[in-house]
């Protein structure tokens, strides 16, 4: 039988602009693999704009750390050949590379240019609150210090359809740019009225070359980096229809295997699925509806009832399509979409993406390696490496689950007869010390289990009818295997 997978997001938000995350990469490859990652989800790989930049402020995609533009040759984290080295040791030790790509907008222009432009109301991008006026853009892109390279393509104004800049009367706002066919794209969340505009200069993906030059970019990129897949960053504010094209075309080369998972973050079941079907499947996304359960439930204690953590999440009704997380580098303190999740549940939350048959689990660099910053945070790793042996070792096989009790719940992994000494009983409480009993089987009669988390001294020795009453401590999960 397969192992199960499991990725990991390599990067959070606060990491040094040090030039030098390719080779901690490079480095750490067979640390993950023998924690049982065999996949991770690296940060933006082209040039944005400035050297200190995360990468979603991206300027030129063609730039992979190979040329000097922006005040630098490498981007935040290393040089083209670095990277290379990087994806080359993960390959080395069974470890896929899925690579961020951002294609919703452009920052850091070269030159400005004047054009029409309408304001729009930004808690309703529907409502125009201006006549039409002039402004001065940032919306010129010459990539001087690529010189052509790869692509001739160079941006101007009207393959954009926002900015939110007018450099003639050093003014902020939600400009939307006038000229033929020029208007928001319609397939897109429909927050704030439209939520095409997000930031930047908001690429327009009614306009047939930006498709092309986008198409033949993503086509350029996987072939260049030899990765496994791509994380879509911020699909909502995408024409959806693009997504579906770019995906189509770029699968096309480079196989089925090719892997896509999206961000689309809303915290409505109902909004995402509705997503996934508009692309019919054909990528993955992340299921956000699942974190603020988790987020909710590590904020409310025992007040919270964990029959409910799974319910109106997408890994509850489309578990094939979604990647289950806990935290990432947007939920994390101090930035935009700040939902942490309590340090008393992250364990708890942990074993609920991770021991369970559904979804595909992803890890957080900042709670395997710790948070930088003027708020550091110190690493998890222990608590983790344990949950990912289990995962990785016992938790196969049919799952029965036991959400009877608002505030102790529980299930039990049957294994599969060919990963031998897997099954697992997992059981959690975010109220006081409890036990439940499980079913294990019959097979099991007369056989004594452990708890493989080490918080329990206690040994459960299963009845004749294949049952143990299996313990927990208060705010706590155990996981109890055959000795």
């Amino acid at each position: 039988m397969e192992r199960n997978h499991t990725m990991i997001q390599f990067f959070e938000w606060h990491l040094p602009a040090d030039q030098n995350h390719w080779n901690r990469l490079k480095e750490v490859a067979p640390e993950l693999k023998e924690a049982g990652i065999d996949a991770v989800w690296i940060p933006p790989v082209t040039k944005a704009s400035s050297p200190d930049d995360n990468g979603y402020s991206v300027y030129d995609v063609y730039d992979l750390g190979e040329f000097e533009q922006k005040g630098s040759t490498a981007t935040k984290y290393g040089t083209k050949e670095q990277l290379h080295e990087a994806i080359q040791a993960c390959h080395d030790h069974g470890i896929s590379v899925y690579v961020d790509i951002v294609m919703n907008h452009k920052a850091g222009a070269d030159e400005t240019e004047t054009f029409q432009v309408i304001e729009v109301d930004a808690d309703n991008r529907t409502n125009e609150i201006s006549e039409p006026f002039d402004i001065e853009g940032w919306t010129k892109f010459t990539f001087n210090g690529r010189n052509n390279k790869y692509s001739d393509f160079q941006w101007n104004f009207t393959h954009f359809n926002g900015t939110d800049y007018d450099a003639k009367e050093d003014r902020s706002g939600i400009f939307k740019i006038l000229g033929e066919n020029k208007k928001w794209n319609e397939e897109v969340d429909q927050e704030f009225g439209n939520y095409d505009y997000l930031m930047y200069a908001n690429i327009d993906y009614d306009h047939p070359d930006v498709k092309g030059e986008m198409i033949s970019w993503g086509k350029w990129l996987a072939e260049t980096l030899n990765c496994d897949g791509y994380r879509l960053d911020a699909i909502k504010h995408i024409n959806y229809n693009f997504i579906k094209e770019f995906v189509s075309e770029v699968a096309a080369e480079q196989g089925e295997d090719f892997y896509f998972i999206g961000e689309f973050w809303h915290p409505d079941l109902r909004t995402a699925a509705d997503f996934l079907d508009h692309v019919e499947h054909g990528i993955d996304i992340f299921d956000v509806p699942l974190h603020y359960k988790l987020y909710e439930a590590s904020q409310k204690g025992r007040d919270f009832d964990l029959q409910t953590v799974f319910d109106d999440t997408l890994v509850q009704v489309h578990p094939l399509d979604v990647v289950t997380f806990v935290d990432n580098h947007d939920s994390q303190p101090n930035e935009s979409l700040e939902s942490w999740i309590e340090d008393w549940f992250k364990e708890l939350a942990y074993a609920l993406i991770l021991l369970r048959k559904d979804g595909y689990p992803c890890i957080f660099y900042g709670d395997f390696f710790g948070i930088s910053g003027d708020n550091p945070m110190d690493a998890k790793k222990d608590m983790l490496t344990k949950l990912l042996s289990v995962r990785y070792h016992k938790a196969y096989g049919d799952q029965d689950d036991y959400f009877d009790h608002p505030n102790t719940i529980g299930w039990v992994r049957h294994g599969d007869p060919s990963i031998e000494g897997s099954g697992c009983a997992v059981i959690l409480s975010n109220g006081d010390e409890g036990d439940k009993q499980m079913f294990v089987g019959k097979e099991h009669a007369g056989s004594t289990w452990i708890d493989m988390l080490e918080k329990r001294d206690d040994q459960v020795t299963i009845d004749e009818n294949g049952y143990g009453c299996f313990t927990v401590n208060s705010q706590s999960v155990s996981v109890w295997i055959k000795q």
